[in-house]
């Protein structure tokens, strides 16, 4: 049965002053998101985990968020997404503690805070859902990824050799990085603490 819908909206400012929308994903946003993986660079659409170029893959995924297991929230320049994050939780007991955290952000909008606002609210509803520690998935190549992940308190935790398949059917390196909610939220803050933008808004 269908949990209750998970609604959220509000606006945030950029580092450079634009005014952008945060909110939940809904089927309605589909072509949206097309339009926002279709502006991807191809590198980045390689190593994510599913093809993103397959409308009925991505509305699937989108429509898999109304069980109440993943949260999907976007950031909206205009009527354009510019981001997309995503809490998934798991339904394993021994698992229960735990939440998967992704962000991807537009190339254009990268460095100028929105993949920080999109992390900041998952970490608000990571707690909101009672989870303990958060985990980060990625394939070797995804350098940027990991190091923005090292930068907010994950850890490497291991390493599988050619586990898993890019978009092109190249084995690759799986990575998983951990990190403590209590850690994540201490560079979160010191993030804004430290920041010009936020001082300055």
């Amino acid at each position: 049965m269908a949990r209750e819908a998970f609604i959220m909206e509000k606006t945030e400012t950029l580092k450079d002053g634009t005014k952008v929308t945060i909110r939940n994903l809904t089927v309605e946003d589909l072509d949206r998101l097309m339009s926002f993986y279709r502006s991807l660079p191809e590198e980045d659409i390689k190593y994510l985990r599913v093809d993103v170029t397959n409308k009925n893959i991505v509305k699937q995924r989108i429509e898999f968020a109304k069980a109440g297991d993943i949260f999907r929230i976007i950031a909206l320049k205009g009527d354009s997404i510019i981001a997309d994050g995503a809490l998934e939780l798991t339904t394993e007991e021994w698992r229960r503690h735990q939440g998967e955290l992704r962000v991807i952000v537009a190339e254009e909008f990268r460095r100028k805070g929105v993949g920080m606002i999109i992390m900041r609210e998952l970490y608000f509803l990571a707690m909101e859902k009672k989870v303990e520690k958060v985990v980060a998935k990625m394939m070797k190549p995804q350098i940027a990824a990991r190091t923005i992940c090292m930068t907010l308190g994950f850890h490497e935790e291991l390493v599988i050799p050619d586990y898993v398949k890019d978009q092109t059917g190249n084995f690759q390196d799986l990575i998983i990085m951990t990190c403590d909610i209590q850690e994540l939220w201490k560079e979160l803050d010191q993030f804004y603490m430290d920041s010009d933008w936020e001082r300055c808004r």
